[in-house]
């Protein structure tokens, strides 16, 4: 009925919804941009379940019926885009054990912060698949540490090409490229390097199954003027006001690092107003905020000022918070044509406001009903389960 409009990536969802909608009275159109079930996005991978950013996990989130898959994207010393989450690979491979690279740690800036580690762009491709990659997170399993290589770009495409055709279904591919400010200081542009991989694939139109994303916007007003392939502004923060449920800057979570070198004193939430929208729209296909400049969140406060710990578990932190009113972002960013994903959802009770009651299905449903275009999970699993529950309340 409609799916030769839709992105490739969102074809057999809407195929299904056809099908399930036709001949139903009840069903309610969906408030997302294109009128499309919202997509998930497995977030580096299967995160909640296998180390980021590995073939394992990425095969894990398709399984599982993610959408998306999304690699973050550093270079290496000869130029390769390999998937890691920061040039720094300390936290996410086992480089700190191996004592042939004991002499590559050194100290780098990045975004203007001084980071000691071990850094991708010192070595060279044939060196960084001798390392495997480790679990970052220090409160979840690290059963898998060791166990899996770091992939390239190219053999994150030509997994989701090929578990594509498996299945029948279009898998998009979401890169970020990472800190694009830092490769250039060292000589590597990430751009033109992407562009190179991407048009290898023939993957230039809109309609590719490509999202390519960024916290800086230089680099995104570049690839602009050289590609079609769909383009999306990243907003961050650094922190919360409990009392207000305002998102919070501190550097580096303050701005665009490009902002900072060029002496731009905005903050990232300008980029959320309707004349920051509004000049989002001149150059990206769509905003990716944090998930509290959509749905705030906010404590509890007594007469004494104190804010309440509401599960009494004697510590007062961001599981006695409950989710406020959404914004009015979402609504502001469609009337401009942008498609709104945002970021990141996790099961774990620590990462759940009080409201949702440990119930991390809860928390997808609040950004489902309000519109949101898809968003990226470590569980891939529950949000496509939680989005399930929402299509069958919208009479699918």
């Amino acid at each position: 009925m409609f799916a030769h409009l839709l992105p490739l990536s969102a074809v057999s969802v809407a195929v299904a919804l056809t099908l399930s909608a036709c001949g139903g009275s009840d069903a309610q159109p969906f408030k997302t941009l294109n009128g499309q079930a919202p997509l998930v996005i497995g977030h580096r991978g299967a995160a909640g379940y296998l180390p980021d950013h590995t073939l394992e996990g990425y095969l894990k989130a398709i399984e599982m019926g993610a959408d998306f898959i999304e690699p973050d994207l550093v270079a290496t010393q000869d130029g390769e885009l390999i998937a890691r989450h920061e040039p720094n690979i300390t936290a996410t491979t086992d480089v700190a054990s191996r004592p042939e690279f004991a002499s590559r740690k050194t100290t780098r800036m990045v975004d203007g912060v001084a980071e000691t580690g071990w850094f991708a762009t010192d070595f060279t491709l044939a060196e960084i698949k001798t390392l495997r990659a480790i679990q970052p997170l220090s409160d979840r399993s690290t059963a898998y540490n060791g166990l899996y290589q770091i992939p390239t770009f190219r053999e994150v495409l030509n997994l989701a090409k090929t578990e594509g055709a498996k299945r029948g279904k279009t898998i998009g591919v979401y890169p970020e490229t990472k800190h694009p400010t830092y490769h250039q200081d060292a000589n590597l542009k990430l751009e033109d390097r992407l562009l190179t991989v991407l048009a290898e694939y023939g993957y230039t139109t809109k309609a590719s199954p490509v999202i390519v994303q960024s916290f800086e916007t230089t680099n995104l007003k570049y690839l602009h003027t050289k590609t079609q392939v769909r383009l999306v502004q990243l907003v961050d923060g650094d922190d919360y006001d409990f009392k207000t449920g305002a998102v919070t800057f501190a550097a580096p979570f303050d701005r665009p690092y490009d902002w900072t070198r060029a002496g731009k004193t905005e903050l990232f939430g300008s980029m959320v107003t309707p004349a920051g929208l509004a000049e989002i729209a001149k150059y990206a296909d769509g905003v990716g905020p944090w998930k509290p400049y959509i749905v705030p969140v906010k404590g509890t406060y007594g007469a004494d000022g104190r804010m309440v710990d509401v599960n009494k578990d004697g510590a007062i932190n961001y599981m006695d918070t409950s989710s406020a009113a959404p914004t009015s972002l979402i609504a502001d960013a469609h009337k401009l044509g942008l498609t709104v994903h945002t970021w990141t959802f996790r099961n774990e009770a620590k990462r759940l406001t009080a409201d949702l009651k440990g119930d991390p299905k809860a928390e997808y449903l609040l950004f489902y009903r309000a519109g949101i275009d898809g968003l990226f999970s470590d569980f891939s699993d529950t949000a496509v389960a939680a989005r399930a529950d929402y299509l069958k309340e919208m009479g699918y």
